[in-house]
């Protein structure tokens, strides 16, 4: 077993691109760290890293061990779990969402836990690339992010919503025009860092307008609070977690049809083959029943 340590340090490592951040994340010190790397290399009879300075970053030999090695490690903790009773799930996982998708997550996953006492679900949140990101290095199993179109083909995207991508001002806002309310009114933007953002970005830019841009937030809810406040106008996607039909502080005008159909998509990714897909699998079929039974997108 302590090959298997071995390699899960190894993970840590070449992740983490140092053998003392490393150290910290397993809880050993960087003289162990230092220790099962020489003992993983001479196992392996080649070398794995470029040391230099305080960095240790995966040469050839050690790119190309890397996914065996996950492979290894998955396929240990997959033979490691018993079979569950018939109907049950059974092990632990972490699942990512970003912020408009925890709600009803935390919801769903809370009832699966106790129709499940053998299952354990962490739930963590963050912006999309993050999520991806933590994804591709295993910190998460799953996670609900925003598509941002690229994917390796070792991850599975299923689609949960398509969020209609509108100009939303307060009701005290006259007229129909989105040129002539973005020309005539403080725009409140959306982080341009992000997927959404740059996504907006370019519909102004084939709507030939250039705002005059009051703030930049990284956060719906918050943008939405300061349109109804009618500090001024923006372009966001219909959270499905909004019911838009209920209340008249806001109004939600359609974007020129020549654009053709602006959508933000609400997803689920998560590797292939993974052996928490049956799980994953029924969270998000039970989200879609959530979004359907409640009918939030109008």
């Amino acid at each position: 077993m302590s090959n298997l340590r071995f390699m899960r340090t190894f993970v840590a490592v070449a992740r983490l691109g140092s053998f003392s951040e490393a150290a910290e994340h397993v809880g050993l010190s960087q003289a162990a760290v230092s220790l099962q790397m020489r003992a993983l290399e001479q196992e392996f009879g080649r070398e794995l890293f470029d040391r230099c300075g305080r960095l240790a970053l995966l040469n050839t030999a050690g790119q190309e061990l890397l996914p065996e090695i996950k492979k290894l490690l998955e396929m240990y903790e997959r033979i490691k779990q018993p079979n569950p009773p018939d109907g049950q799930f059974q092990g632990q996982l972490t699942i990512g969402a970003i912020v408009s998708c925890m709600n009803i997550l935390a919801q769903i996953v809370s009832q699966l836990k106790t129709e499940h006492p053998g299952l354990g679900i962490r739930l963590v949140s963050g912006k999309s690339s993050e999520l991806a990101q933590k994804l591709e290095h295993g910190d998460v199993d799953a996670a609900f992010v925003v598509n941002m179109g690229k994917r390796t083909a070792s991850v599975r995207w299923s689609l949960l919503q398509h969020e209609p991508v509108r100009l939303i001002v307060a009701a005290s806002v006259e007229g129909d025009d989105p040129r002539e309310i973005l020309a005539h009114h403080p725009f409140l933007r959306f982080d341009r860092t992000q997927h959404t953002g740059r996504q907006i970005d370019r519909v102004l830019q084939k709507l030939g307008v250039t705002p005059d841009d009051f703030l930049e937030l990284n956060a719906i809810e918050q943008i939405l609070s300061l349109v109804r406040d009618e500090v001024g106008v923006t372009i966001l996607p219909l959270l499905h977690t909004v019911d838009w039909s209920v209340g008249s502080d806001l109004r939600v005008l359609a974007l020129p049809g020549k654009l053709g159909s602006l959508t933000r998509d609400v997803g689920l990714i998560e590797p292939r083959g993974s052996r928490q897909q049956k799980i994953t699998r029924a969270i998000l079929e039970r989200y879609k029943h959530s979004l359907g039974m409640k009918g939030l997108i109008r």
